[in-house]
């Protein structure tokens, strides 16, 4: 396959949970997966506590701004993963989806954003294995 696999996270805002993941995915995968984050009902802005909480990893979201959820970038995506948008993410056949049930950090602090950070870094590495599973795999 010489296109690289292509994710999607979707959440309501696009400000805390969704970016926080495209930044893990994108930090993680090295660039070997095409990464894309979207929101049902964008906020205006990213979450500060979710940048600051990614700054203390060394990842810098400060620049990114929410986005809206398109269908075509839904279509474009190989694995569509959701973070509590519901109904509100198109489905199209022969996508791989996930429901990733996570805390939503708006207006939480940064002491409370940390675990979920976490939570997503630890995701993010199963989701990197399942998308290059024989790149780790030499058991002999």
């Amino acid at each position: 396959m010489t296109d690289r696999p292509s994710v999607m996270f979707v959440c309501v805002h696009n400000a805390g949970r969704s970016q926080m993941a495209a930044a893990w995915l994108s930090h993680l995968s090295g660039g070997a997966i095409e990464v894309r984050s979207a929101g049902s009902a964008p906020a205006d802005q990213i979450n500060p506590s979710a940048v600051a909480a990614m700054a203390e990893v060394g990842i810098d979201i400060a620049a990114e701004q929410p986005k809206v959820l398109t269908t075509e970038a839904v279509r474009a995506s190989d694995v569509v993963i959701t973070m509590g948008c519901g109904d509100a993410c198109p489905i199209f056949p022969g996508k791989r989806y996930e429901d990733w049930e996570l805390e939503d950090p708006a207006g939480k602090s940064v002491a409370a954003v940390r675990p979920v950070r976490d939570e997503i870094r630890r995701r993010v590495e199963e989701l990197i294995a399942s998308l290059q599973p024989t790149s780790t795999n030499h058991k002999e």
